[in-house]
């Protein structure tokens, strides 16, 4: 074997991270010191650390303008189909690094920050995390973002610049506390403000009809402004937008209300417009149906609308005489992602109808063939329905519109299933039991020309289930689009180790083609492979370990397995049945302290919907069972548990490298998907999980036994469900279930309050809908294969890498090439728009 390579080599080795030219890093020195000195106002004897910060993150800025002007001016000139992805969440985590990677310019800019005399990481820990999403559905659309500017598409995220991102998460006395995520208070150095663009959105008023039409009139008016942030490909000078709407009040805001003269009281009346935009919803998987959630929805969508007729209407194709509609669906294609951004397709209509005169039938055949909607869960109680009153005094003409399509919609089916009125109660649009309520996943299928789910089984619910009345009548609709995640944040930004492992052993390619992975099941067998991930592996531990021991002052045993459930705390997601293995584990220990016990650290991780009481107990349990463990002599050091605060994006970069064992448990059938799992496979863990979400296709890819799969099936949970759930005969016939539920429930983790848990175990033993201790045996000898596989450590490795090898079709490249060509239309292209220093050619088409 060659000598090991020092820092200094491995970094000018280093191809994917950029080439480390001299002039490249005299340059991003001279910018840095332009940017404190010009734009922050500041020398090197007062400048703080988040000086340094926004003078990189300025200097990297400038990287991206050219290529972002001149990667709009190419789609003006060529005018190609543009796909517009609406969302109500983008969890966009930081921008800095991801920025660097994608322009190549990561190795010369760490050169320049270490010759400046600064610290690079030092630098990026100061970005804020942009926490503008709950959980997977946000990161998702991030995810989404990085793929179509990768794969050079015409692409504009469009969502809302909220003031307030996710609460941060602080845990005092073992509770969660919630904390305002202020993220803008220092700025943000990424955004750009468009006030040019500002457009108005209405609400309340009333409907005129006259002969020209119906007429919404009398509405209060907001204002919305973008603002655009640069979203760059990966080395091909493509630079996409996201573009977020703020609100804000107009000048004449109730002014002219008060006549009287309270001037004072009529200014600072304007927030009552501009909250609209403050703070995002922090609920996952649950709808809560307040009007000022109505309000963000139909602003993001009113907005967006404006802006893609303003951009269809200035196309070069489009400006020669009267705009016609006919082509809108040929150059527009819009994603609703779930059904948060569902006024769209009542709004669409409305501009189409009243205010570009179109008839009816043909502003219903445009609408549906520019509509695709994804369905991103089933639970019941995220499924949004809209009181039919509150949208009749918020949005009264839409409430027309959807009423006429609701009208439409149930003719053709009376049509084909005459006298069939059970199908019609089903599948109307409004649904009667429990007050009137629109069903707003139904106006999405009806009004859509393709629905997915984002995983095989969850599309397979979603028809045979969910929806089944609608996929019967309209099969072809109904598509699977399983989910991806993009590798270049999921590997190259957060695991750089690993990252250059495989491009040493298999090329670069496999950043932009992410199924070259499958070139590493060569190499499952080579010792010195083995060896090179096993040691990235234990790097990624070490350095983890230190972030745990400064942030928790706890001692990490290195030897531990990395045992980790980071997600959103939910019932669904069963971070109780993790809990009771915990306590499993700890009675064993006790039982028998000289037996041998493979070492583990449990790490959990995840917020609780500030209103969801049962997550926050989950947490507060998870806690004092850590309390309890980690105390306990003993113990010592073959058994810790740790309660991840604030788990976000930036801080799942972190974990998730250093992770030997994934925990994916939700009860089979709930998890739509789930990317978290897709993320820690791309990173050599393996995966202990239930046959739910993408967990079934990762097991097709790497095989099942390269897999921890226990539990009941979608079948098995379906048949129980007729059967009926008995939890008191698994409590009764287990006995170290029995003995888990009545430490619990007798207060052994809470002795000062020996009550605190019983909300817990009442719902455990009497409504638990997901089915804990039906799955906790088949958990706990599954746990038991986990730690008898840990003890042989190149066992252990050699399936990591069959599943780092497999996890090829989860990158989101691959997700969005199938979007691309069977839902909106468009190729994607490995074209390369020149970079800025270059001349431009002149395209002709």
């Amino acid at each position: 074997m060659a000598a090991p390579l020092t820092d200094l080599e491995k970094r000018k080795q280093i191809s994917i991270r950029g080439i480390v030219g001299v002039e490249n890093v005299a340059e991003l020195k001279k910018g840095f010191n332009r940017h404190l000195h010009f734009t922050l106002v500041k020398d090197r004897n007062i400048a703080t650390p988040r000086d340094y910060y926004f003078a990189l993150a300025h200097t990297v800025r400038d990287h991206l303008v050219g290529r972002w002007i001149r990667t709009q001016q190419f789609y003006y000139e060529t005018d190609p189909k543009r796909v517009y992805y609406l969302s109500l969440e983008f969890y966009m985590g930081r921008t800095l690094q991801n920025t660097m990677i994608n322009l190549g310019l990561q190795n010369a800019c760490d050169e320049a920050i270490y010759q400046l005399g600064l610290d690079m990481e030092d630098l990026e820990e100061m970005e804020e995390d942009a926490g503008l999403g709950n959980g997977g559905l946000g990161r998702l659309a991030a995810c989404f973002l990085d793929s179509m500017a990768t794969l050079g598409l015409a692409a504009y995220g469009y969502g809302i610049r909220y003031e307030y991102g996710i609460f941060n998460q602080k845990i005092k006395e073992g509770w969660q506390v919630e904390e305002a995520d202020d993220w803008l208070r220092h700025g943000n150095p990424w955004e750009k403000a468009r006030p040019e663009y500002m457009l108005p959105v209405h609400y309340y008023g009333r409907v005129e009809e006259s002969k020209e039409g119906a007429r919404w009139v009398d509405t209060q008016v907001v204002l919305a402004m973008p603002y655009d942030t640069p979203i760059p490909g990966y080395m091909n000078n493509t630079v996409n937008t996201m573009r977020l709407w703020s609100a804000r009040a107009p000048n004449d805001f109730n002014l002219k209300d008060f006549n009287v003269g309270d001037y004072i009281q009529a200014v600072l009346d304007r927030n009552l417009a501009e909250n609209i935009s403050r703070v995002l919803y922090p609920n996952d998987n649950f709808f809560e149906g307040k009007e000022l959630r109505l309000k963000q929805e139909y602003f993001v969508v009113a907005a967006t609308l404006q802006d893609i007729i303003r951009r269809f209407k200035i196309s070069k194709k489009g400006s020669s005489g009267p705009v016609s509609f006919d082509s809108f669906p040929e150059k527009v294609a819009i994603q609703l992602n779930d059904t948060h951004p569902a006024m769209a397709i009542p709004e669409l209509m409305r501009v189409f109808v009243d205010v570009e005169k179109l008839d009816w039938d043909t502003a219903w055949a445009i609408t549906k063939r520019t509509f695709a909607y994804t369905n991103h869960t089933v639970l019941p109680e995220a499924l949004e329905r809209w009181p039919v009153g509150l949208l009749e005094t918020l949005l009264p003409r839409h409430l027309q519109i959807i009423y006429r399509i609701n009208q439409g919609h149930l003719d053709g089916i009376r049509a084909l299933f005459p006298g069939d009125l059970d199908r019609i109660r089903r599948m109307s649009l409004i649904e009667e039991d429990g007050g009137k309520r629109v069903n707003m996943a139904h106006l999405c299928i009806v009004g859509s020309h393709a629905v997915n789910g984002v995983a095989e089984i969850h599309s397979n619910i979603i028809k045979n289930d969910v929806f089944r009345d609608f996929s019967e009548l309209e099969p072809d609709k109904f598509q699977n689009k399983t989910n991806g995640i993009t590798p270049r944040r999921w590997l190259l930004l957060c695991n750089p180790g690993l990252a250059e492992l495989i491009a040493e052993a298999i090329g670069e390619e496999y950043v932009k083609d992410l199924s070259q992975l499958q070139k590493l099941n060569e190499l499952v067998k080579d010792d010195a492979f083995i060896r090179d991930v096993s040691n990235v592996k234990q790097d990624n531990k070490v350095k983890f370990s230190q972030y745990l021991e400064k942030e928790y002052k706890v001692n990490i045993n290195l030897s531990s397995m990395f045992d980790v459930h980071v997600k959103r705390i939910h019932e669904y997601k069963r971070q109780l049945l993790n809990c009771l293995h915990i306590i499993t584990m700890y009675n064993r220990i006790k039982k028998n302290p000289k037996a041998p016990f493979v070492p583990r650290t449990v790490i959990i991780g995840g917020k609780a919907a500030p209103g969801y009481h049962m997550a926050k107990k989950i947490i507060k349990l998870i806690t004092a069972v850590g309390h309890v463990v980690n105390k306990d002599p003993v113990v010592g050091s073959k058994l810790k548990v740790i309660y991840l605060e604030n788990y976000r994006v930036s801080l799942a970069e972190k974990v998730i490298p250093a992770t030997d064992l994934s925990e994916q448990i939700s009860t089979a059938g709930t998890e739509a998907s789930g990317t978290g799992n897709m993320k820690f496979m791309l990173n050599g863990a393996l995966t202990i999980g239930t046959m739910d979400g993408a967990n079934v296709e990762m097991a097709e890819e790497v095989g099942e036994e390269n897999m921890f799969i226990f539990g009941m099936r979608v079948e098995d949970v379906a048949e129980m469900d007729v059967q009926g759930y008995d939890a008191v005969t698994y409590y009764n016939n287990i006995p170290e279930l029995k003995q888990a539920v009545d430490q619990i429930q007798g207060g052994f983790f809470s002795p000062k309050q020996p009550e605190l848990f019983k909300d817990i175990t009442n719902m455990l033993f009497n409504h638990d809908r997901f089915k804990v201790f039906a799955d906790y045996e088949g958990y706990i000898k599954c746990q038991e294969k986990v730690s008898q596989l840990y003890q042989n450590p190149k066992e252990w490795t050699q399936m990591a890498i069959k599943n780092i090898a497999a996890s090829g079709k989860f990158s989101s490249d691959r997700t969005i090439t199938d979007y691309a060509t069977e839902v909106w239309g468009v190729e994607p292209t490995d074209l390369k728009i020149p970079p800025p220093n270059e001349p431009r050619k002149t395209t002709t088409k």
